[in-house]
């Protein structure tokens, strides 16, 4: 009415128009872009507060930091890195393992029982078993494309099944002393934390990593090399919580309670998140894992040291209260300089539109009588007697 079909499909908007921006496309948005600046200011400030508690330790227990102490605070340290370590691959690739805790709960029981066949042919089984409870979980994540933390819950609900069929305390039955290699123990996930941080700072590998994380659609699929990452991220997440869980069923450990483990998988989550490790997937840093871990374990023994209940529910929950801050800081100040500014630029729903919106307002219509149609002379107006618009003609009520 008053304007060009031509103009209908493509108007151009004028200067002062509002625009709206179009949703991201997942496609596109596998740049991996990211900015390590935020990862270096935390992993310092991890450093200052894991030498803090350090020192506080010293003062209070000077023997937990030399000879055999230490050797079994490395061991700890060696136990939850793996944990740590396990939940912070599977945060990375943006499928979630929380069936690690009671994994490692499962195969401390499982080394703690058949210890005493040797080491080495108790943890046969027991990655075997992880491999295969891996390879599941990942099968039903990637192929039905479901919410990975759902499925690792369910399968933490079947593995903490299998734990409750015992009901006291087992008490380990073999040799192995892991305090006897706690120094190569904690230099191991030393390496694996400080390797694969180094890694994932790079951007074809935090892209590839970072390829199952959704942007728009949750449902909608990412190719082929997505799930592919995403599974072999849950599989050895599975493997790494075994490694940890059979540290845990040797005599060094002491009796292994009977358990859900899902506190280790509190404690575990909450550390990666502390290390700098997104919740949403694709970001981290490259020493945060290692000093996450340090720190973590150094606040469990300082707890101790001073007679105060140390509870891995109480201190996971202040772990991963602080991680998720941790996580929106690295979301807010860890992407691409590009990709802030888009956000910066794309206009909020709910702002009040701008005085110079450019929309035109029909005038209104002051005199209803000049709108309508003349009428005919030799035809006096009825109120029944209304124009049929178009064609000129008038509704007679005699012609019904």
């Amino acid at each position: 009415m008053g304007y060009d079909e031509s103009e209908r499909g493509n108007p151009e908007p004028s200067p002062g128009a509002h625009t709206v921006v179009p949703a991201p496309d997942p496609a596109q948005d596998e740049s991996g872009g990211g900015r390590l600046g935020v990862h270096v200011v935390w992993e310092l400030l991890l450093l200052v507060v894991a030498v803090g508690v350090a020192y506080l330790l010293w003062r209070e227990s000077p023997d937990t930091l030399r000879g055999d102490g230490l050797r079994s605070l490395l061991v700890d340290g060696a136990v939850l890195g793996l944990l740590a370590l396990a939940a912070g691959l599977s945060l990375r690739t943006a499928a979630a393992n929380l069936a690690i805790g009671p994994a490692a709960v499962a195969a401390a029981l499982h080394m703690a029982e058949q210890g005493d066949q040797g080491a080495v042919a108790a943890l046969g089984p027991a990655i075997a078993a992880g491999v295969f409870g891996g390879l599941l979980l990942a099968f039903v994540v990637t192929v039905l494309h479901v919410p990975a933390w759902a499925a690792s819950l369910a399968a933490g609900a079947a593995l903490v099944a299998y734990i409750e069929r015992r009901s006291d305390p087992v008490l380990p039955q073999g040799s192995y002393d892991p305090t006897s290699d706690a120094l190569y123990l904690f230099a191991g996930f030393a390496a694996l934390a400080v390797l694969g941080g180094l890694f994932g700072a790079l951007r074809p590998i935090r892209r590839l990593v970072g390829r199952f994380r959704p942007t728009v659609d949750p449902a909608r699929r990412q190719g082929v090399l997505a799930p592919v990452v995403a599974g072999g991220a849950l599989v050895t997440s599975s493997v790494l919580a075994v490694l940890a869980g059979s540290l845990l069923g040797t005599p060094a450990a002491g009796p292994v309670a009977v358990g859900s483990g899902l506190d280790w998988t509190v404690l575990a989550v909450g550390t990666a998140l502390l290390a700098g490790t997104s919740a949403f997937g694709r970001r981290g840093g490259v020493l945060g894992t290692l000093l996450a871990v340090s720190l973590v374990t150094l606040v469990l023994a300082d707890l101790r040291a001073s007679g105060l209940s140390a509870s891995r529910w109480a201190v996971g929950a202040v772990v991963l209260g602080v991680g998720l801050v941790v996580t929106r800081l690295v979301e807010a100040y860890g992407g691409s300089r590009d990709d802030r500014e888009a956000v910066a630029d794309s206009p909020d729903v709910d702002e009040p539109l701008p005085a110079d919106w450019d929309v035109r307002r029909p005038e209104p219509l002051t005199d209803w009588a000049a709108t309508l149609p003349p009428q005919p002379a030799e035809s006096p107006t009825d109120q029944w007697e209304l124009p049929d618009w178009g064609t000129g003609r008038h509704w007679d009520p005699s012609r019904r």
